[in-house]
């Protein structure tokens, strides 16, 4: 059974809007709620630090920066990972025309509204009515009625709220699962540091915390990154209960200590399954069908460790998913009591 704490934690972040690259109002509620279980919190540009009693013992990182839309013009609303990333044009190199149309076809009829990036003060509601490629700006362009006030710069969130189904949670978990493990792990006693990141969704994560390692990081910079990893469906994302990485499309893992995540998990019963290998072997079946292979995942961790010359390195530990990047991705009670379990196993909690 869930921890009502974990819960609690869980069912409040996810109310607070946290569009990629409007985050401040979310690391303002962060900063409280880790406060109030004793941790010492700095901020930085893009990275929120929360620190315990022995803050180089145990290290976590998870991106707290969700999907929604940044108004850029009268009634104009563009996909907020895209403006963040500071993409001009979103067709050909940049990002497939598949890719363009799975996205306009995702929100529709969606509810959403508009917040003061600092403050997160409340604008306005509305509800997602069209989405569209522009011919003219090669852009994906949102449609919603409810917000023709709003002005540009605004960023518009999902509506979103945590949902109970049997043996399942529910909504935009994306990453806020993994803020809230954190914030619950500070309740249990934790010690260490937990990083909390803005914009990887926008793939800038991982430079404001390289920043951090460069001007604080010790010598053993051993940092676990902590996230969803996604499956096609509820039986493929329920056969294991934990997902972890040798690898992604950036670089190699440290083998030592994705080695001590394994060991913890056999230790403790806990089933899991490396996702390089798994997608690995999904691109063998689809080159015998005759189908180019898909990328194997790119992480906030491969980026760090692939940019700082062994400075940094570590591994991941995931939930897995169903429904990745929707109001309704979901994850298994299972899964979760498993990911919390091995993250007070790694740091002595």
């Amino acid at each position: 059974m869930l921890s009502d704490d974990f819960i609690d934690v869980l069912k409040l972040l996810i109310r607070q809007p946290s569009v990629v690259g409007a985050e401040h109002s979310f690391f303002r509620v962060l900063q409280r709620e880790l406060e109030e279980r004793g941790a010492k919190v700095t901020w930085y540009e893009g990275l929120l630090v929360a620190q315990g009693s022995e803050p180089m013992s145990t290290m976590f990182s998870a991106h707290i920066d969700r999907h929604g839309l940044i108004c850029t013009g009268p009634n104009e609303f563009q996909y907020a990972a895209f403006v963040s990333a500071n993409r001009t044009d979103l067709l050909n190199n940049s990002v497939s025309e598949e890719l363009m149309s799975k996205i306009t076809e995702r929100f529709h009829h969606e509810n959403v509204y508009a917040y003061e990036p600092w403050s997160g003060v409340y604008r306005g509601k509305g509800v997602i009515k069209h989405a569209y490629i522009c011919e003219f700006r090669n852009n994906l362009i949102f449609e919603i009625d409810g917000l023709e006030g709003v002005v540009a710069g605004t960023p518009i969130a999902f509506k979103d709220k945590l949902h109970i189904k049997e043996d399942r949670l529910a909504g935009q978990l994306d990453n806020v699962i993994s803020a809230a493990a954190l914030v619950h792990l500070f309740s249990l006693g934790f010690k260490g540091t937990a990083f909390f990141t803005a914009q990887e969704e926008s793939g800038k994560s991982w430079r404001y915390l390289l920043e951090w390692f460069r001007r604080f990081g010790g010598s053993t910079n051993r940092l676990f990154v902590i996230d969803t990893s996604p499956f096609p469906s509820v039986v493929s994302a329920n056969e294991q209960q934990i997902v972890l990485r040798e690898k992604d499309a950036n670089a190699t893992f440290n083998p030592e200590t994705t080695q001590l995540i394994e060991a913890l998990c056999v230790k403790s019963g806990i089933s899991y399954l490396f996702k390089n290998r798994y997608a690995e072997a999904e691109n063998k079946k689809r080159e015998a069908n005759g189908l180019p292979p898909s990328s194997i995942g790119s992480t906030e961790l491969g980026r760090i460790i692939a940019a700082s010359n062994g400075l940094v390195d570590g591994t991941t530990i995931q939930i897995p998913t169903t429904g990745y990047h929707t109001m309704h991705e979901s994850a298994s009670n299972d899964s979760v009591n498993a990911f919390l379990e091995i993250l007070r196993r790694v740091s002595n909690t």
